[in-house]
């Protein structure tokens, strides 16, 4: 894909789906440029938590690497495509 593309993940139960996010964005490491995590902290540790990806790779594997992270349960994405 050309230009910018950037796929916000938005994850409920970080906890619980953490290990799971992060075997998935293994798998598709060498398409991502930029990864950014954000949680709350202070007190608590806040169970969702919303990242963000730059990727740079075939929109066939952007479209897998989407799939593979809305499968999970309590997992969202939203792709954003700018050129």
């Amino acid at each position: 894909m050309k230009g910018y593309v950037v796929l916000g993940v938005l994850v409920d139960h970080r906890t619980e789906n953490a290990i799971e996010v992060q075997d998935i964005l293994t798998k598709f490491g060498c398409i991502i440029k930029m990864r950014l995590g954000l949680h709350e902290t202070g007190n608590v540790c806040a169970e969702d938590a919303f990242l963000l990806l730059q990727l740079d790779g075939k929109e066939s594997e952007i479209k897998d690497l989407e799939d593979s992270l809305n499968a999970i349960d309590g997992v969202k994405t939203k792709l954003i495509s700018l050129s």
